[in-house]
């Protein structure tokens, strides 16, 4: 099992320390892209996928990495309604 199964796996349990960098890696394979909104963005950071013309819309955490488990699953539900898992 390669490294993007194990994060696939891994994202499907909605585990507790899921982490903003795992989830940048994960979108990667999938072709995404991490743009920022701009000076006045924030935390707020967009995933673009040209490809299919979609964009995934985080607020990355702070002061810790770790996803809330809302994000987990806004990403699952994304990444399933784009059939890519």
């Amino acid at each position: 099992m390669g490294q993007k199964e194990k994060l696939i796996a891994r994202l499907e349990t909605i585990p507790r320390d899921f982490t903003f960098d795992e989830a940048e890696t994960l979108l990667g394979y999938f072709g995404y892209y991490r743009c920022d909104k701009g000076k006045t963005s924030g935390s707020r950071v967009v995933f673009v996928n040209a490809q299919h013309k979609t964009k995934i819309l985080l607020h990355k955490p702070h002061p810790k990495n770790v996803l809330r488990e809302y994000q987990i699953k806004q990403i699952i539900f994304y990444l399933k309604q784009e059939e890519l898992i």
